[in-house]
């Protein structure tokens, strides 16, 4: 029996984005939201990356990736309408960058928690992150080998940051 039979309400489509390229099946993807527990939304302007991120959440069922967008703007917006668990966020979006998208978000969805995922590795760049109200940073080059121990540290309430960067290094 499909969730939308048992509920009586069939959950929105496009709630169900970076399933599809997952592999998810059609029957999973119905019960998909009631089997995982932490709800992402993905914030990049590059689309690749964000079908990897994507596709590396999906490996897990803990984790429903909610919605994706490319800018600033629409993250707030989103961030604001989907009430995300974790966002993932660049720095360099169009429209409005991350560090001002994540000080407004904080206001508008304040339970979030928000993991930055950018190339952007400098001392001064990820201070200015997690000053922002972020609970982790995670530099690209690094993200095969850390994105999914910086979303599980963080969605545990932890805070995270990249190895091999000038904060991390500068903070011991």
């Amino acid at each position: 029996m499909l969730l939308a039979e048992l509920t009586g309400s069939a959950l929105p489509a496009d709630r169900y984005n970076g399933l599809a390229s997952c592999g998810i099946t059609a029957a999973l993807r119905e019960i998909w939201p009631v089997m995982s527990s932490t709800r992402v939304l993905v914030v990049d302007d590059y689309e690749p990356f964000r079908r990897y991120i994507c596709a590396t959440l999906g490996r897990s069922l803990d984790y429903w990736i909610v919605g994706e967008v490319s800018d600033g703007l629409q993250a707030v917006h989103e961030a604001e309408a989907l009430q995300p668990d974790v966002i993932l966020l660049d720095i360099g979006l169009p429209g409005l960058d991350g560090l001002e998208a994540a000080r407004r978000i904080r206001k508008l969805s304040p339970d979030a928690k928000i993991l930055f995922v950018s190339q952007e590795s400098s001392t001064e760049v990820i201070e200015a992150a997690l000053n922002s109200g972020a609970f982790g940073y995670v530099v690209k080059a690094h993200a095969a080998c850390e994105l999914l121990a910086a979303v599980e540290t963080v969605c545990g309430g932890g805070k995270y940051v990249s190895n091999g960067n000038d904060y991390r290094t500068t903070q011991r």
